[in-house]
C-alpha cells in the first residue's frame, strides 16, 4: 500500500479521517437538532437525528474496518517499529 505524508498507509489515513469527520459532525448535529426542536419545527429535527444517525453508522463501519486492518501493519506508523518489536516498549 502507498504510504502518505503522515507515515500511515493512505487507506488507514482515509478510514480515520472518514471516522473523526463523521463523529465531530455527529456531535455538531446535537444542537442542530435542539436548534429545530426550539423553533418548533420537529420535522427538521427529525431530518437532523436521521442524519446523525447515519454518520454514527459511517463511523462504526470505519471503526470495523480499522480493526480488520490491525492485524497487519497498517495501522502504525510506517518505519516506526521494527519486525517483531514491541510498539510499547520503552527504551
Amino acid at each position: 500500500m502507498a504510504t502518505g505524508e503522515t507515515g500511515f498507509d493512505d487507506v488507514t489515513y482515509d478510514l480515520v479521517s472518514l471516522q473523526y469527520h463523521s463523529l465531530k459532525a455527529g456531535h455538531d448535529y446535537g444542537q442542530y437538532v435542539r436548534d429545530a426542536e426550539n423553533a418548533g419545527r420537529d420535522d427538521i429535527a427529525q431530518f437532523f437525528r436521521e442524519v446523525m444517525e447515519q454518520d454514527s453508522q459511517r463511523a462504526h463501519r470505519c471503526h470495523e474496518f480499522l480493526r480488520d486492518l490491525g492485524g497487519t501493519d497498517n495501522t502504525s506508523p510506517q518505519g516506526d517499529v521494527a519486525d517483531g518489536a514491541d510498539p510499547n516498549a520503552t527504551a
